[in-house]
């Protein structure tokens, strides 16, 4: 009897695990869609990435709503050329996802060519439609 319920835990333990890598998975390809939709100033990727309710936040301590974080990639007023992103981690708590990585990037905002190298906390929520960006912040690495 000791056996079976050990292997019932042992089992539990390996599903919830298959269960997590799968959503870890899933908000690392969102993850990955904000990426490629921020370099392409895709209008229609950048609103379905974000939560209508989006927090997000510049190094520089500006704060946008999901509009203005639309708007301002859309129209290249922001314009990201590359994005490299590493050292990516992802935390699930129930419906919550927590991603921290480094953001490498290459922009060309007014037409005045920089790099910049940003520490970035980002926060998804698991809708129905998927996940979405709730909340991003940003610091410079220095």
């Amino acid at each position: 009897m000791k056996y079976l319920y050990l292997l019932g835990i042992i089992s539990f333990i390996s599903f919830s695990a298959v269960a997590q890598s799968k959503d870890q998975q899933k908000v690392s390809d969102a993850v990955e869609k904000l990426r490629k939709a921020m370099i392409d100033g895709d209008r229609a990727a950048l609103n379905n990435a974000a939560a209508d309710s989006l927090s997000y936040g510049h190094s520089s301590g500006k704060i946008e709503s999901k509009n203005e974080f639309v708007e301002n990639i859309a129209s290249g007023k922001s314009d990201f050329v590359t994005i490299d992103l590493s050292e990516q981690t992802i935390t699930l708590s129930h419906n919550i996802a927590i991603v921290r990585h480094l953001l490498n990037a290459t922009t060309n905002d007014g037409g005045k060519p920089a790099t910049i190298k940003l520490k970035v906390l980002l926060v998804w929520e698991k809708e129905k439609s998927g996940w979405k960006l709730l909340a991003r912040q940003a610091v410079k690495v220095v």
